[in-house]
């Protein structure tokens, strides 16, 4: 379980690198934009699911992880593809949730921290694989 989590965890990682070089690349009424829609919202998952592993391996006797930074991927030149990864990523631990939700080993621990942590971080990132599609279509026009 705590695996299921660490890789939506590692995911949502690689949405803030992939974001964080699309800011950088875009102008700074787009970037302000993308912070505002992508980038705070995915940061938030990420603090609450980090949370949500650490708090349950504390309680349950297993070791504590540090999650590294991730890489944004090859490097381009086009901030779209950035982008586009930061969706991709998004969408992707969003999965591992719902899938680690759907299992019904959050219940069968008995664990309502954990249930509140995985509830909340999908929640923090429910609106921003459409918020990013809808970002994608003005960037670069």
């Amino acid at each position: 379980m705590l695996g299921d989590l660490a890789g939506a965890i590692e995911q949502l990682a690689v949405a803030i690198a992939s974001l964080s070089e699309a800011y950088e690349s875009l102008d700074e009424e787009t970037a302000d934009a993308l912070e505002q829609a992508m980038f705070r919202p995915v940061q938030s998952a990420y603090g609450r699911a980090k949370r949500a592993y650490a708090t349950f391996a504390a309680r349950h006797g297993y070791p504590e992880r540090v999650f590294e930074a991730a890489s944004p991927g090859a490097h381009a030149a086009d901030p779209r593809i950035y982008l586009e990864r930061g969706v991709e990523a998004v969408e992707a631990a969003d999965q591992r949730i719902a899938e680690l939700q759907d299992s019904l080993l959050p219940v069968d621990v008995g664990d309502p921290e954990l249930r509140a942590g995985l509830s909340g971080t999908r929640a923090a990132i429910a609106d921003v694989p459409a918020r990013g599609r809808r970002l994608l279509r003005t960037v670069g026009r």
